[in-house]
This record gives structure tokens, C-alpha cells and sequence, in this order.
């Protein structure tokens, strides 16, 4: 089961706008934050993704908390597919995001649209691709957020997600706590005056299923041919799941 995570304790608001506020907040600053966090490797761990999602030759890519675009940037730019579609609950960084794919000369391939990827606002079987970077240990609701998007995935369709994850041996699993523990803090108020957000992100990561637990989430839901692929001794896993 799932473990909830609060990233502001003393909010009343519910965990999807809780999530919602907090990356309006941080917009303009996650891009830094994600090449600093993760020492710049993040940018391979996508270009893992795109080569996967490549390789199947989508003509409709869905990039679900597409955030600041930076995925589905990359896709558009090595992938021949007709259309992508980056969604995400967050309009401060779908702004930000719409300026990079206008700043790039993508807006006649790339659409950046709001949406709650519990409840999508796709047809069922839309998409040759769907993609979720650093996303789904988001989601309100996980199996339901999954299930859409397993509805709107063609089938034959692909999925990739891409999520943190921990190490399991030492030494990686003893530097990774102390990392995320307490060096993670520091680099979030050095980004940003909102503390919580960053110690929501370390957080959310610690406890969310990785690796045969997240497949067999996959496989509950629906998916088949379920792999996971961990990235840098652990920190990170690809999963790449059919339907």
C-alpha cells in the first residue's frame, strides 16, 4: 500500500493541490534544482526514456507532469512523431514550460496543456506513448492515476516512467540517506525560501514503491511486459511497462 505524504504538514489542503501549490511556488527555479540535485545525470536518465519511446515510433506522445517540458522537449527534438502532448496540474510550470517549447520552435509540435492526470482529458486509446518523468509518486491517488493512463494508452502502446528510487546496498544506500537527509535540505533553501517543498521532494521520495513493487503495481493495473531498469547505483529506475 502506498504511504501518504504530506508535503506541508500544517496545510489543510489535500495532497494534489498541496502538490500543485508547491510546484507554482518553485517554478521558475526547478530546472535549476534538478540539475543541481542530481548533479546534471537526470539529463541522461531522459535520454534513456527518449530512446525507448523512440525505438517503438510513436505517432502521439503524452507526456503526463510534463512540468518545465524538458522531456517532452527532447522527444520532439529526436523523435518523428506527429504530435506531443505535455500535461500538467501546475500553471506556474506549464508557463515556464510553454516559454521553452516557443523559445525553441516547437509550438507547432508540442501542446502544453493543464490537466489532472487522475482524471485525463483523452479519449480512450489516444496515444501511441505515454511518459511520466518524475511524476507519479505525485499522483493523489496511484493506481487511479495509472489506470488513466492506462485508458488513454493505445494498444501495443508504450509507457515509460522515470521516478527516484533508493538504493538497497551499501555504501550507496548509507550515502544516499545522508544526501537526501541532509544535504538535500540545504541545497532547497538555498533555492528557494519555501523549505517545505524541498523537504516534500526528499521526502515523497523515500517512501514511495520502487523497482518489483512499482511493477507489480503495473502489472495489477494492467500492464504487461513490466521491466525496471535502476539508474546510478539506485537513486533512479526506468520502467517500461506495455499495454
Amino acid at each position: 500500500m502506498e504511504k501518504k505524504v504530506t508535503p506541508y504538514k500544517d496545510s489543510e489542503l489535500g495532497k494534489k493541490q498541496q502538490v500543485t501549490q508547491m510546484f507554482d511556488t518553485i517554478s521558475g527555479k526547478y530546472d535549476g534544482l534538478n540539475r543541481v540535485i542530481s548533479f546534471g545525470i537526470d539529463i541522461k536518465w531522459r535520454e534513456k526514456v527518449v530512446a525507448l519511446v523512440k525505438n517503438t515510433k510513436p505517432a502521439t506522445i503524452l507526456d503526463i507532469a510534463t512540468g518545465t517540458g524538458d522531456l517532452a522537449i527532447n522527444m520532439a527534438l529526436k523523435i518523428d512523431a506527429e504530435k506531443i502532448t505535455g500535461l500538467d496540474i501546475s500553471q506556474g510550470m506549464l508557463e515556464v514550460g510553454k516559454l521553452k517549447v516557443s523559445e525553441k520552435k516547437l509550438s507547432d509540435k508540442i501542446d502544453m496543456v493543464i490537466g489532472d492526470s487522475e482524471a485525463l482529458p483523452f479519449e480512450d486509446n489516444s496515444f501511441d506513448a505515454i511518459t511520466v518523468a518524475f511524476g507519479v509518486r505525485n499522483f493523489e491517488d496511484l493506481e487511479k492515476g495509472l489506470a488513466e493512463i492506462y485508458r488513454v494508452l493505445k494498444k501495443g502502446g508504450i509507457f515509460v516512467v522515470l521516478e527516484t528510487s533508493n538504493p538497497t546496498k551499501p555504501p550507496y544506500k548509507q550515502g544516499y540517506n545522508v544526501y537526501t537527509k541532509s544535504i538535500l535540505p540545504i541545497i532547497g533553501k538555498l533555492f528557494s525560501k519555501d523549505r517545505s517543498a524541498y523537504a516534500y521532494l526528499s521526502e515523497s521520495a523515500s517512501v514511495f514503491p520502487f523497482g518489483e513493487e512499482f511493477n507489480n503495481i503495473l502489472r495489477k493495473i494492467g500492464f504487461t511486459n513490466v521491466e525496471d531498469k535502476p539508474q546510478t547505483f539506485g537513486v533512479a529506475t526506468i520502467y517500461e511497462a506495455y499495454k
